[in-house]
């Protein structure tokens, strides 16, 4: 019986080895064929290859179909990050995530367990200098009340308000809101500076919070939620009671 035993544990420790040994050959041959289609700039096998859209860093929109990518393959890949690519090693540079998929160089691309290009996190020269003008542009169409901040988050929209976050820089979140029936180049009815972000587990859900007179108004952006999640959402809470709930559209992010 003894023998037996220790029989089968190999057998399975080995077919364990085995399996294992099976998908780390697997995902090589997925980052290997990545690399290769970089090398080659073949932007069009590329593009059969992106889950969409592909995001980018508001306020430069995202990337939404193959025909897009291919116009702006070199704004993403520019020569820093296609010769860092190239020179990456399918084994040392790459890692097998499970089924968050396959990380490169901590996280500056994401391939899902596919092999489809699910993430780009770093911004060419070309996508910095273009963040910078439409956040100038941005600064430019609003009141001047609230026409400074660092970096804008989100604009939503409920059926009785617009609403836009702003990052003002050390943590502090603004938020500014109109009446639905007005132009968001006018004054805000309403502004709130000293917000926060509070981050829920690791799904992508977030919100936003703000306190103004005894009342939190809470933007929840709703990454994973219901099959009828609306994709945000505005609470106004005075203590623990809720006194507005709307659903939200989100207009940029």
């Amino acid at each position: 019986m003894r023998s037996s035993s220790l029989f089968l544990t190999v057998l399975f420790f080995c077919g364990s080895c085995m399996v294992a040994q099976d998908s780390k050959s697997d995902y090589q041959k997925l980052v290997k064929k990545f690399i290769e289609n970089i090398k080659n700039d073949n932007k069009e096998a590329l593009g059969d290859w992106v889950v969409y859209p592909l995001k980018r860093e508001y306020p430069i929109s995202d990337i939404n179909d193959k025909a897009d990518f291919v116009k702006r393959y070199g704004e993403v890949f520019d020569t820093a990050l296609k010769n860092e690519i190239v020179k990456s090693d399918a084994v040392k540079s790459w890692s097998d995530m499970g089924l968050r998929g396959l990380m490169f160089n901590q996280g500056k691309i994401w391939l899902d367990t596919e092999g489809r290009l699910i993430a780009v996190n770093y911004q060419s020269k070309f996508e910095l200098d273009l963040k910078k003008s439409l956040i100038a542009a941005q600064k430019k169409n609003l009141d001047p009340s609230i026409a400074f901040f660092q970096t804008p988050i989100c604009i939503l929209e409920t059926s009785k308000f617009k609403i836009r976050i702003d990052h003002l820089g050390n943590n502090n979140y603004r938020y500014a809101s109109w009446s639905v029936e007005k132009k968001m180049t006018e004054k805000p009815d309403l502004v709130i500076n000293g917000g926060v972000l509070v981050v829920e587990g690791i799904g992508g859900n977030h919100q936003y919070e703000f306190r103004k007179d005894g009342n939190v108004y809470e933007c929840a952006i709703i990454v994973l939620g219901e099959k009828n999640s609306p994709p945000a959402r505005l609470r106004v809470y005075q203590g623990k009671k809720v006194i507005l709930s709307q659903d939200a559209k989100i207009i940029a992010k």
